[in-house]
């Protein structure tokens, strides 16, 4: 049965601990449906009285500055002292996804599902490659060849090409009771400036990119971002409903 995903687009400037938390909310009540489901807590309760099954989302965001740490990162891959972050205007969080250290900010695509995946695949593996296949499609309309690198999530360009390798998406995730939070940063118009105060997901060597930077010119925020709904609807097999 094709899966509904209700989409919202939450805009520029937005507050990384305001969708934060958003999205733990969001996980918190599903997982509550399912433990309500299963019979360990009580089905009646308040917080479950709207709800009676999972919900699938998807939202779209532009952050303000920001750096945020993956619970096995290293905080030494921050380069910059904490009162230059702080005079940049770029904030911090310590964070509960996996992976390293990256940046969110204005003219990237961040990208954040919160799916059931038992209403999917309970594969992590298959979630994470379908991720960076939606990506992969989208890049594939600007005559962009994306990929993948051996024992790296994210997507890549000229992966297989030493010295030459470049991310340009990034991603990391949380999973409880098989419902996903966190997801995607895809580099569009990005400032690439503000990775060369991290070592981006860790990986030292390796450069970073942006959409604008690999085409030449700015890319309509817009059209991007339709593009990666589109594959999202395609690779997940889903149907996007708009959430107010």
């Amino acid at each position: 049965m094709t899966q509904a995903v209700l989409f919202k687009d939450l805009g520029k400037d937005q507050s990384y601990k305001d969708v934060w938390d958003l999205q733990e909310t969001i996980l918190h009540r599903n997982s509550n449906v399912k433990a309500a489901a299963r019979g360990l807590i009580d089905n009646e309760s308040k917080e479950l009285s709207e709800q009676k099954t999972t919900t699938n989302h998807l939202f779209f965001v532009e952050h303000n500055p920001v750096y945020t740490l993956g619970k096995s990162g290293d905080i030494s891959h921050i380069l910059i002292s904490e009162d230059d972050r702080q005079k940049k205007g770029i904030e911090f969080f310590k964070i509960n996804r996996g992976g390293d250290i990256t940046f969110h900010g204005p003219g990237q695509i961040v990208g954040y599902p919160i799916l059931d995946l038992e209403k999917f695949k309970t594969d992590l593996g298959w979630y994470l490659r379908n991720l960076e296949e939606v990506i992969i499609r989208t890049l594939a309309e600007y005559d962009l060849k994306g990929g993948r690198s051996k024992g790296e999530t994210g997507v890549w360009l000229d992966p297989e090409v030493k010295g030459s390798e470049r991310k340009i998406c990034a991603m990391g995730i949380r999973c409880s009771r098989w419902i996903t939070m966190h997801g995607f940063a895809f580099n569009v118009n990005t400032d690439l400036d503000y990775f060369n105060y991290i070592i981006p997901c860790g990986i030292q060597n390796k450069q970073v990119t942006s959409l604008q930077k690999e085409l030449g010119h700015v890319v309509p925020m817009d059209e991007v971002k339709q593009k990666v709904r589109s594959n999202f609807e395609k690779v997940f097999e889903v149907e996007m409903e708009e959430s107010c």
